[in-house]
């Protein structure tokens, strides 16, 4: 008689247990509730599971990942019901490695995979989202800039690195007015959603919904009027199952990233005013302002891990892992290596040992490592300048931030943090984007 298979606890995306029905396996590989029952004999009194969902986590994580990357390497998190990969070759290896492991849609985490399709991947809207971005870059950074460039102070947190993405968003989708505001809302909202916080996901499931709503009208409208906009493009693709409609171009917007230029504009100004003499080699050319933010992406990068689970049962880290196991990998921990970056603690604009072309493969280019930018995917198979394609995203995020950071100092002058300001990086949630959420500065306008 076949067993009664039981609800098992599984960690959601963010740390916290939720629980899901079990995969019953029908090549003979013992289940998730074998591996779930067997404790390995081993100590890990340097570190305790629940630090790793503290309110000191949230706030600094750094102090809590070196203890992993140096003593436990593969960290089993038992009370989490997962694993923790620390070290920079074996995040890289296993987030590159689809035989064995796979990432999980936002739409998963919801649980609604039938929602909508993801359509980022087709060529077509590729090249619209490449050249909308290309086209209003630097427009939409003059005009956010220009909005308190006259003040002569400011919080770059939420008056430029929050807005700028927000504000270019909506330019590559071409909104009316009339929806910047609720769309913007309801944005945030799906995008939170996937948080372990029963009050997100309902919040985020519920924006779901009514972004589909507020956006059907002019879905319906760029069917019959396309333009050179992402909608448009999404909308008239030919599609095996039929047109694109809304709920398409909402799944399309929650899967894809929203934190690494907010996040990483923020994290930059954070960590070249808090380095006066790193931010003088930054502001001096643009070669060297790319080099910033491309440290930044490595020293203070705002996503600071991607979960990925076991396609089936495989053996690494010298573990058994079952199918479904999730692998927590860290990019803050592995960004920091010191086996793969000199001095990693500390912020260096012409850091030698960094890639200065974009990463392929395993975050790697001309034999140096590069900072784990979770946020953009894996790093693009394609040329880094293709024939037949968009350049990747990777390299869109980068200069689009560059762009828009060249604006800010052409625009500003004498930038300084303002008097008695202590900023400093933290995440809203455990497993959400780490950041500078408050960046008051004082300037004075070139113009």
């Amino acid at each position: 008689m076949a067993s009664a298979v039981k609800d098992l606890p599984v960690v959601g995306r963010n740390g916290v247990v939720i629980t899901r029905r079990p995969k019953t396996s029908g090549k003979g590989y013992r289940t998730y509730e074998v591996h779930q029952r067997e404790r390995v004999g081993e100590s890990t009194e340097k570190i305790k599971p629940a630090q790793l969902a503290s309110d000191d986590y949230r706030r600094d994580p750094y102090p809590l990942l070196e203890i992993l990357r140096e003593n436990y390497p593969c960290f089993r998190d038992w009370s989490g019901n997962s694993y923790w990969i620390t070290q920079y070759n074996d995040v890289t290896s296993l987030f590159a490695d689809e035989a064995n492991f796979e990432t999980r849609s936002k739409l998963w985490y919801y649980e609604l995979e039938g929602f909508g399709r993801d359509l980022r991947a087709e060529l077509p809207v590729l090249e619209a989202q490449a050249q909308r971005i290309d086209a209003f870059a630097e427009s939409v950074a003059e005009e956010v800039v220009g909005s308190f460039a006259n003040t002569g102070a400011a919080d770059l947190a939420t008056q430029f690195a929050a807005r700028y993405p927000l504000e270019l968003l909506n330019k590559v989708l071409d909104l009316p007015d009339a929806l910047v505001g609720d769309f913007a809302t309801l944005y945030w909202r799906m995008q939170r959603g996937t948080s372990w916080d029963p009050a997100l996901q309902s919040s985020g499931q519920q924006a779901l919904n009514d972004m589909v709503a507020l956006l059907e009208p002019l879905v319906a409208e760029r069917r019959q009027n396309p333009a050179e906009d992402l909608i448009s493009a999404m909308v008239t693709l030919d599609l095996e199952g039929g047109p694109a409609g809304a709920a398409d171009v909402v799944t399309t917007l929650l899967e894809g990233d929203h934190e690494t230029l907010h996040g990483s504009l923020a994290n930059l100004f954070f960590l070249l005013l808090a380095n006066p003499e790193e931010f003088a080699k930054a502001r001096s050319e643009r070669r060297l302002l790319k080099l910033a933010y491309l440290e930044t992406l490595r020293h203070s990068t705002p996503v600071l891990s991607a979960q990925r689970f076991a396609r089936h049962e495989v053996e690494r880290f010298g573990r058994l892992l079952p199918e479904g196991a999730l692998m927590i990998c860290s990019a803050a921990a592995a960004n920091r290596d010191p086996r793969v970056f000199k001095d990693p603690d500390r912020f260096i604009v012409d850091r030698k040992d960094l890639c200065q072309r974009e990463p392929r493969g395993m975050y790697r280019a001309d034999g140096l490592a590069s900072g784990i930018t979770f946020g953009l995917g894996k790093p693009s198979k394609h040329p880094a300048i293709p024939e037949d394609r968009p350049r990747s995203l990777y390299a869109i995020t980068r200069d689009t931030a560059v762009t828009a950071s060249e604006v800010l100092l052409r625009e500003l002058d004498n930038l300084q943090l303002a008097p008695g300001a202590d900023p400093y990086l933290t995440a809203l949630r455990v497993g959400e984007m780490h950041t500078c959420w408050k960046l008051p500065v004082t300037f004075a306008n070139k113009s």
